[in-house]
């Protein structure tokens, strides 16, 4: 059994979408003693510490079947700017991907470090059994890029006849329309669905024409890897995630407001500042921070982790930091999947739309141990301060609660990639 598999972060420097990506492999890996896994990747030596016995292999292979190509023949990129302005390569990919394949070889034949990529992503492509993308909110108008790309490499799987599947997403906000028409042509070929949470993803689903016997809501893929490192008891810290980005639309008005709230909780209660970082990226063009440079700025004076928990760097080391505390207070989404899925309540900080739809989707399946506050209201200090109240003083109670609903959502993902097994039968 061959599986090719896309995934959410390339680079690998985000603790949510490597967690999703472990489980994945581990799941897959139990359903089949022989099976062969094939990961796209930025950092073969980070795939080899997360997902030992899996192969990994760059996305610029992947990228030219886009179009995503400047050769140093000008004549050639004439051609190629050609088909892509007429959108030739999505009617190509998708009705003759043999013939593609050979125009795009013939255009490369004169680029050999080109060729040999494109190649190489070809030989795992036409001999998978299954074309596979692994949880991530990347189908929504922040991530296009990523979006297509994904969209793509399972047109690819459609195309050439492969069985396809994409577990654990989370879909929308997504309105640009190009990015709709693509979906609307692919996903209702898709073999198997599996959604983290149904209050946006369903409704943009059916949009794209999928029906209901094709998909599942499963909760997100970390969730398991979570449930399987909880405590026995609660902590007596405040789990802390901020994430400064041009998608989260957080600014330092919103910074020193949660700083009061949290340093006003944590004089109440005795208690003390824990970081709860998903994101490492270090993006060069400054649109975002890694979480560690945010959180610094709000536990300085109250942790014994002053370096923001930059050096956690394993979704294992932040979950075990996730399950110090009392509660969790984040801007981050994985950072409350990491809280909620071993007992522990979670105020949402949301201010963008996108952060928006994953909190209160992540609400709707967890129930009253999220607490979503809109960062768009006024009296941003007070509210959050008087939800970390309320959940400190309910922790106990709702922690049996979000277990079982953590232990539902488990078996609910594992049905869905039993549904991917039967499918593709014991190869």
């Amino acid at each position: 059994m061959k599986i090719l598999i896309e995934q959410s972060g390339h680079h690998l420097n985000n603790m949510g979408d490597v967690a999703m990506l472990q489980i994945a492999v581990t799941r897959l890996q139990k359903l089949w003693n022989n099976v062969e896994i094939h990961i796209i990747t930025t950092d073969p030596e980070l795939l080899a510490k997360y997902c030992p016995n899996t192969h990994p292999f760059l996305p610029s292979g992947r990228n030219i079947w886009s179009f995503k190509y400047g050769s140093r023949n000008p004549f050639l990129n004439k051609i190629i700017n050609y088909f892509y302005k007429l959108g030739l390569d999505q009617k190509l990919r998708r009705r003759s991907p043999h013939l593609m394949k050979w125009l795009l070889e013939f255009i490369l034949r004169k680029d050999q470090k080109f060729l040999e990529e494109f190649q190489s992503f070809n030989k795992i492509l036409f001999s998978a059994d299954l074309v596979m993308a692994t949880g991530g909110g990347y189908i929504n108008d922040v991530f296009l890029d990523n979006a297509n790309g994904v969209i793509n490499t399972l047109e690819l799987g459609i195309a050439l006849h492969k069985k396809t599947a994409i577990v654990g997403v989370g879909l929308g906000p997504l309105k640009d329309a190009d990015t709709i028409k693509r979906a609307k042509a692919v996903f209702p070929y898709v073999d198997v669905i599996s959604l983290r949470e149904k209050r946006a993803s369903v409704p943009l689903l059916h949009s794209f024409g999928v029906t209901s016997q094709k998909y599942i809501t499963t909760g997100d893929d970390a969730i398991e890897l979570v449930y399987q490192s909880r405590t026995e008891n609660l902590g007596n810290g405040i789990g802390v995630n901020l994430r400064i980005s041009n998608y989260s639309n957080l600014n330092m008005e919103v910074v020193i407001a949660v700083k009061n709230a949290l340093h006003k909780a944590v004089a109440t209660y005795s208690s003390s500042l824990v970081p709860v970082p998903i994101s490492r990226h270090l993006d060069p063009n400054g649109l975002e921070d890694p979480d560690s440079v945010a959180i610094q700025q709000l536990i300085e004076g109250y942790t014994d982790q002053p370096d923001g928990g930059w050096s956690l760097d394993s979704p294992t080391k932040v979950i075990k930091n996730a399950g110090l505390c009392r509660l969790v207070v984040t801007a981050s989404y994985h950072a409350a999947v990491f809280a909620l899925s071993q007992g522990v309540p979670v105020v949402g900080l949301a201010k963008s739309e996108y952060y928006v739809d994953k909190f209160v989707g992540l609400a709707d399946q967890f129930g009253v141990g999220v607490q979503v506050v809109f960062l768009n209201d006024g009296n941003i200090e007070e509210t959050l301060f008087a939800r970390i109240c309320h959940l400190w003083e309910q922790s106990e109670s709702l922690r049996p609660q979000l277990l079982n609903m953590a232990k539902q959502q488990i078996e609910l993902g594992h049905a869905a990639y039993q549904r991917i097994y039967d499918l593709t039968g014991n190869k």
